[in-house]
């Protein structure tokens, strides 16, 4: 697990950022966030005055990665891109989260590196992570501003065959009782634009690989987007299939079996496959993946519960 306890003993008085930073070589600032966070812990009761004095028997958490030996595609002095699997966390979630994919970053880069973005867990493709900190400041400033584009590609259900728009605002559900749907299309909502290109169509799966450029960073957009023209992406647990699935996809009590008849696939079908966006040179990078192939995950019409 990549969040340890481990017991250390404190022979004279000392400040307790000062021990941080001798004992795990950190920066002044990354062992006082440390303190502050809580993680270091005296007869069982987190301490959080970075300026406290500890001695004698401490515990400290603390992050140690654990690679599962997913490696970059692309490194730079400043930064890594990941092609993440579908199913991973970028972050932990929690202290008991096992694996993320902040793991193999701060295996390759250290203890500054740092995503500088969020994926939802499902979608696979493109992970940007910086290497150091002013790196993070800008690559997250630039997602801000809006100055690094994203491309994803989607297999969504039924034909589609001329480029369209979606200029639909979103804003934030509250009411769970009637669907599972995080977000919602709504008039006073946040603005929010998705531009879709397809680009392949199965007729024997009744599926569209569709391009899918956002131009806003909405939470779920381009899976809305989709779900609002009558076209969701295969394996959306979420938006476009069943209350009753979608409740026990959330509550994690759906078989492998039944996901894939209920939502039409074996995971959400959405693959990040390009990144675009300045720093100091002007970087285009695509993904190693053949998405294409993904199709093999879709179910079959015939077997298909809600999908027909």
């Amino acid at each position: 697990m990549p969040f340890v306890k481990r017991p250390f003993q404190i022979e004279k008085p000392m400040k307790a950022f000062l021990f941080i930073m001798r004992q795990f070589n950190f920066t002044q600032g990354e062992a006082q966030r440390l303190v502050a966070k809580g993680r270091v812990i005296i007869k069982g009761e987190s301490i959080y005055d970075t300026g406290a004095i500890i001695e004698g028997e401490i515990e400290v958490v603390y992050f140690e990665p654990k690679s599962r030996g997913v490696k970059p595609i692309f490194v730079d002095k400043n930064f890594l891109v990941f092609d993440k699997p579908s199913g991973v966390l970028v972050h932990p979630n929690t202290m008991a989260t096992e694996y993320s994919m902040l793991d193999e970053v701060r295996t390759h880069s250290g203890q500054n590196a740092n995503g500088t973005h969020r994926i939802d867990m499902e979608t696979s493709g493109l992970f940007l992570a910086s290497r150091h900190k002013d790196a993070e400041r800008f690559l997250k400033g630039s997602f801000e501003k809006k100055t690094i584009q994203k491309h994803y590609l989607a297999w969504v259900t039924g034909k589609l065959t001329e480029p369209f728009t979606v200029e639909e605002s979103i804003c934030v559900r509250n009411d769970y009782s009637t669907k599972k749907h995080k977000v919602e299309i709504c008039k006073d909502g946040k603005k929010a634009r998705t531009d879709f290109i397809p680009l392949e169509y199965d007729e024997e799966l009744d599926t569209t690989l569709v391009e899918c450029k956002p131009y806003t960073g909405r939470l779920h957009q381009i899976r809305i987007h989709l779900f609002h023209v009558k076209h969701p992406i295969f394996g959306d647990p979420i938006y476009g299939t069943s209350f009753e699935a979608s409740d026990k996809y959330l509550d994690m009590n759906i078989s492998e079996e039944e996901r894939y008849i209920e939502t039409g696939a074996t995971r959400l079908l959405l693959h990040a496959h390009a990144l675009h966006f300045p720093y100091g040179n002007n970087y285009s990078i695509f993904t190693k993946v053949d998405f294409t192939e993904a199709k093999k995950e879709i179910c079959g019409k015939e077997e298909r519960k809600f999908y027909t």
